[in-house]
């Protein structure tokens, strides 16, 4: 056994950056439409990084457009407030764990099935009628625990990914198994230190377990969209397992087959430009 300590963990969360403050502002109003689009186009226009995403968002197939945006006021302009707000937080997120060489941990291949989860979810938010903006930022962060440890706790997080391979279990399991604690736990408690809204914070606390009682539509949002990308691997990891499924969370979404395919194709269709976006 390599147990962690809640205390231990807690020390390297608050370790970890800061969101930038117009993160943290921003997080306050997903969902809702009062942020001030002036200001933050200005804080995008003066970020370098931040405009090229921008660019790259507004010029992708999710918008059509027939002419080639250029410029900052005509990406904002088409982009709109709730999709400039995910593009910045989302950013913001991933930049906070710089790509390192680690054995064992697959960075790139992390980020690729957080970022596929995240559009899954957004793509069956907008069935559903849940935000899916929420559902969106919720599925990008539904496993970032695995970051704190896999980047704080080298060694113990070797073993454990030594026993899933062993054991040929899941990751959660082996968590659970070696550490005393396990990924969903531990992003639930940087969500929390990031201020991240409480229904967010409980999607990625429940991801796995949406049939507790304090679980509600965006966890099992989450926890489904979380099986689907599992299923279509798109973290190419050889050892992964698809997660089981809750029957209750399923029939919540009250998805037919036909949504089923569409929403599986579609993120099959955007998965690669969002990773561009996002994680370049």
């Amino acid at each position: 056994m390599n147990n962690i300590a809640l205390a231990e963990i807690a020390n390297k969360i608050h370790a970890l950056p800061s969101l930038p403050a117009v993160v943290m502002q921003l997080l306050g109003d997903i969902g809702q439409n009062n942020a001030d689009i002036n200001q933050l186009s200005a804080i995008v226009s003066k970020d370098q990084a931040l405009s090229a995403k921008a660019l790259r968002l507004a010029n992708s197939s999710f918008y059509g457009m027939q002419r080639k945006v250029t410029t900052m006021p005509q990406a904002l302009s088409i982009l709109g407030l709730n999709s400039l707000r995910t593009l910045v937080t989302a950013a913001a997120v991933i930049g906070g764990f710089p790509s390192k060489k680690q054995r064992g941990f697959d960075f790139q291949g992390f980020w690729q099935h957080s970022i596929a989860t995240a559009v899954c979810a957004g793509l069956i938010a907008k069935r559903v009628d849940i935000n899916p903006e929420s559902a969106f930022m919720a599925g990008l962060l539904h496993d970032i625990g695995r970051l704190v440890l896999a980047t704080g706790f080298s060694d113990q997080y070797q073993t454990a990914i030594n026993y899933r391979t062993e054991h040929d279990c899941t990751m959660l399991e082996a968590e659970r198994a070696i550490l005393s604690c396990d990924h969903a736990a531990v992003g639930y408690a940087l969500a929390e230190h990031w201020r991240f809204p409480p229904a967010i914070q409980m999607a990625v606390a429940g991801h796995h377990m949406p049939d507790k009682q304090w679980s509600g539509g965006l966890t099992n949002l989450v926890h489904v969209a979380d099986a689907m990308v599992h299923a279509l691997d798109f973290s190419a990891d050889e050892n992964d397992l698809v997660p089981s499924l809750s029957p209750n969370a399923w029939n919540s979404l009250s998805l037919d087959q036909a949504a089923v395919l569409h929403v599986l194709a579609e993120t099959e269709l955007q998965f690669n430009e969002m990773c561009q976006i996002l994680a370049n």
